[in-house]
């Protein structure tokens, strides 16, 4: 189907306009890693915003330190 819309350029931008994946604007998809990028396992707190695993890499950089 692409490829027919593809060399009629109105109807091409009236599918893009009708079918992109819409704006988050509430759940877990909203928000994403700042490194890895994925939306799982994701620490907010103080702004963080940013995955356990990229955490673990660059916790002692940001200042946290283990308890135990």
């Amino acid at each position: 189907m692409h490829t027919q819309l593809k060399h009629k350029p109105v109807k091409w931008k009236k599918y893009q306009k009708h079918n992109k994946p819409k704006d988050r604007t509430c759940g877990r998809a909203r928000f994403k890693c700042k490194i890895t990028g994925t939306s799982r396992g994701l620490i907010r707190k103080y702004g963080l915003d940013i995955c356990r695993h990229a955490f673990r890499e660059v916790a002692k950089e940001l200042g946290f330190r283990k308890l135990r």
